[in-house]
């Protein structure tokens, strides 16, 4: 067993985890944050994606032990200090982005991402960014929608 020491959300957590732990398993059963979901367990489908230090990983293909001390923001990070939900999340939520919203989570975490990168992002841009994610509803219009709106939401919030 090994303990790490994370900032999760902007909270120091710690784990005693084994060597071998995943950072999606990591996450959700010994620190509580269900909010990462686990789809395919080989990093194809994006559902797993959070941020690490500002950038999107796929923590079902990070070992917990590796990230020791590092700082990791989930779905559950993005919104404000008091609940309110960040640009992105409005934005999906505005734009019907969410269809059953088993690959939300990843979705956010990378057009959070992408958009904090790219403020300004072309159609191509936006598909190029989101395309290390999967949407089994087919949501992928409603989806690339969001991104856009969710740009013009946080240009208008720094305005």
């Amino acid at each position: 067993m090994f303990d790490i020491t994370l900032r999760v959300n902007g909270v120091l957590r710690q784990a005693s985890v084994p060597g071998r732990r995943l950072l999606s398993d990591c996450l959700r059963h010994d620190l509580g944050l269900t909010g990462t979901h686990v789809g395919c367990e080989h990093g194809v489908c994006g559902c797993c994606t959070v941020l690490l230090d500002g950038e999107p990983v796929r923590s079902c293909l990070t070992f917990a032990v590796t990230v020791d001390g590092r700082e990791i923001t989930t779905v559950e990070g993005l919104a404000g200090p008091g609940g309110e939900l960040s640009p992105v999340q409005r934005a999906f939520a505005e734009c019907h982005g969410l269809q059953c919203g088993f690959c939300t989570p990843g979705f956010l975490c990378t057009a959070t991402a992408l958009l904090r990168d790219n403020p300004s992002p072309s159609e191509e841009d936006v598909l190029e960014g989101l395309s290390g994610n999967l949407c089994r509803c087919t949501g992928y219009q409603n989806i690339v929608k969001a991104v856009h709106r969710a740009a013009e939401l946080i240009a208008e919030e720094s305005r």
